[in-house]
């Protein structure tokens, strides 16, 4: 009795182990895996001081300026961008100084080139900004010339008149902007930038020559084309999250049927072994 009791039992094991081992074959081993856990990351607005015109103000005493930007990530790789801020600077020529000052506006867009790793936020940007300023020139000092240079052949004579200043000029610009910005601590971020303008309107004066404009810096004679450079200390302020999105990478391992694989004939049969 015992006897045919053990071998039922061991006859019903054996049943149980090769079902197990038919259904084990027919199942094909997925070889490319997916995440099924969504990483989030941080959306917001980071506010930016240029640092680099306080410092410029220090080295140089007939300079003055103040800049304040901020950014909105508005998906994974693009930013709405905009800066706003104060210049005011006093330029010697040959004959004459005059003090420029007035205030601008940029606004564009940068896209992040940098694919970063999870929990990191730093950024490679490319971006365009269209800057518009007003400002005012005041005439300080300038050298006349005078026909009777009996005593004075050498200089120009300088003059002791006040004149009043000259108001209500504008220039507009585009701006092609390449930047960094990489996370030093926790939302707080180091950048700087290269930006290389094109003058698209710009007032004259009738006097003398507009050679400086506030956020544009140094126009240059029968050139529509500036460049200057900054840096800056920024601050994230988050509001919401959002699913980071991923870049599709190549199956080296297809899935459906190992004929796709036209490396060699050896590997496409360890292939389907594999599979089977």
């Amino acid at each position: 009795m015992k006897i045919k009791f053990m071998l039922k039992f061991i006859s019903s094991s054996l049943l149980l182990l090769f079902s197990m081992g038919v259904f084990a074959q027919n199942q094909t081993i997925d070889l490319s895996p997916k995440d099924t856990l969504s990483t989030q990351e941080t959306y917001g607005i980071k506010i930016n001081i240029d640092v680099s015109k306080k410092l410029l103000e220090l080295k140089n005493n007939d300079y003055t300026g103040f800049e304040l930007g901020a950014d909105f990530r508005i998906n994974q790789w693009w930013y709405i961008a905009a800066e706003m801020g104060e210049e005011t600077k006093t330029i010697f020529e040959d004959t004459y100084k005059y003090t420029a000052s007035g205030s601008y506006f940029k606004i564009g867009a940068d896209i992040n080139n940098y694919e970063n790793w999870y929990g990191m936020y730093s950024m490679i940007t490319l971006g365009i900004r269209f800057a518009h300023t007003t400002h005012s020139q005041q005439l300080n000092e300038f050298d006349f010339y005078n026909s009777d240079r009996y005593w004075n052949p050498e200089s120009f004579d300088p003059t002791n008149l006040s004149l009043a200043p000259i108001k209500g000029l504008s220039s507009s610009w585009l701006e092609l902007v390449i930047g960094i910005k990489t996370e030093l601590f926790s939302h707080i971020y180091l950048g700087g930038s290269v930006r290389i303008g094109m003058l698209v309107a710009h007032d004259q004066m009738l006097n003398y020559p507009n050679n400086w404009v506030p956020g544009f810096n140094n126009v240059t004679e029968n050139s529509k084309f500036g460049a200057n450079y900054n840096y800056t200390l920024s601050y994230l302020i988050p509001l919401f999250e959002k699913p980071r999105k991923y870049k599709k990478e190549k199956a080296y391992f297809p899935v459906e049927g190992a004929e796709a694989v036209n490396s060699n004939t050896n590997y496409r049969s360890g292939s389907q072994n594999f599979r089977k």
